[in-house]
């Protein structure tokens, strides 16, 4: 039970120490990250068709849209940067 408890607590506390990057939690990000995880859930419920496959589809449509946002702001911060100058 307590290597169970120190498991846990050291994985919150490493999520929440890299929940505090700026550079990773903009709009387009979180916005991504939301929109890729419903389309990633409804796909894998529909191919797996129970709460595994559901999950599994949510993290990993949470990933790529969190991937697409963040690229889409860089792209962002580019063009403003170069129109600038």
């Amino acid at each position: 039970m307590l290597k169970r408890f120190i498991f846990l607590s050291v994985l919150v506390s490493a999520l929440v120490g890299c929940a505090n990057n700026g550079m990773y939690n903009t709009p387009r990000v979180r916005d991504g990250a939301l929109g890729g995880a419903a389309v990633g859930a409804i796909a894998g419920q529909l191919i797996g068709r129970n709460t595994a496959g559901t999950l599994i589809g949510a993290g990993i449509g949470a990933l790529a849209g969190a991937a697409i946002g963040h690229e889409r702001d860089e792209r962002a911060f580019r063009n403003y940067y170069r129109n600038r100058y």
